[in-house]
């Protein structure tokens, strides 16, 4: 499958950073082909397939520069929990780890613009069909070098199912991530059989999907991989000598409003990021 990217327009002037170390996105504005062409690309093929890879959202700065402030806010923190599966031991010969932290745009502002970002909003929107997007959660994800943790197969619907599976997620690439530092795995097309019934021990996974059938999605720094939360995937185990290092974005359509109420302890869910809220913000 090959994928589509997104077109730089070079910096007028040299960059100026703000407070984390983050570039000004005016310096660093890259922009989606005009007459929305591409976004309509990227929107056929996430309908078909459940997936777009973007490539090159973010400039190499950038993302360098999100890499280092999402390790310098996690050494701050300094916390130990590690939220690696139960149910993905089966996936790696030994124990593995892995570093997280949910609502990172209340710990950075970085990642605060870059939640509101266009280049990122737009084909939010645009693959989801809709002209409003609204925040649902993020996390931050650093697997370690040698034995980062992998994730079993598994659909983020049963997480936080909604009426109309208008949901999605991004996964923001601070760092270059090949086959052997555990990229994302998807099953292109799953998304189109709906909801599957999922095995909830050690978190939702589905154990009778081969990890081997999902396609690997190797990405660079500053690609974006957006995807709906009906397609299956997963990741394998980081087993280079250096961390990969991601954050996820969940969002969706404001007026679509969940059918159990769960999920909803993230900060800032239900915050726009494109658009309004329709509803008056009685589905968040």
């Amino acid at each position: 499958m090959a994928n589509i990217g997104v077109r730089a327009r070079p910096a007028a002037r040299a960059p100026s950073f703000l407070g984390s170390g983050v570039p000004d996105l005016e310096d660093w504005r890259m922009t989606i082909t005009q007459g929305s062409t591409q976004l309509q690309e990227f929107a056929s093929q996430y309908a078909a397939q459940g997936f777009v890879l973007v490539k090159g959202l973010l400039s190499k700065e950038e993302a360098a520069a999100y890499r280092q402030t999402s390790h310098e806010l996690l050494s701050r923190l300094n916390r130990d929990d590690d939220p690696t599966w139960q149910s993905a031991m089966g996936l790696s010969g030994g124990k593995t780890r892995l570093r997280h932290l949910h609502d990172a745009q209340f710990y950075d502002a970085a990642f605060s613009r870059l939640l509101v970002d266009p280049r990122f909003t737009d084909v939010a929107a645009a693959v989801m069909g809709v002209e409003n997007v609204q925040l649902h959660h993020t996390k931050l994800f650093v697997k370690p070098p040698e034995n980062g943790s992998p994730f079993p197969l598994h659909q983020d619907y049963p997480f936080f199912p909604h009426k109309y599976h208008r949901v999605g997620a991004a996964i923001f690439h601070f760092d270059d991530a090949p086959v052997e530092k555990g990229c994302v795995r998807i099953l292109p097309g799953s998304h189109l059989q709906g909801p599957r019934e999922h095995d909830p021990e050690g978190s939702y996974h589905l154990p009778d999907v081969p990890f081997e059938s999902a396609v690997p999605q190797p990405a660079e720094a500053g690609d974006v991989l957006f995807f709906t939360y009906l397609t299956v995937h997963g990741s394998g185990v980081n087993v280079s000598n250096e961390p990969r290092t991601t954050w996820l974005v969940q969002y969706r359509d404001p007026g679509d409003p969940p059918t159990v109420k769960t999920h909803d302890h993230s900060l800032g869910q239900g915050m726009m990021l494109r658009g309004v809220d329709p509803t008056g913000r009685s589905g968040a």
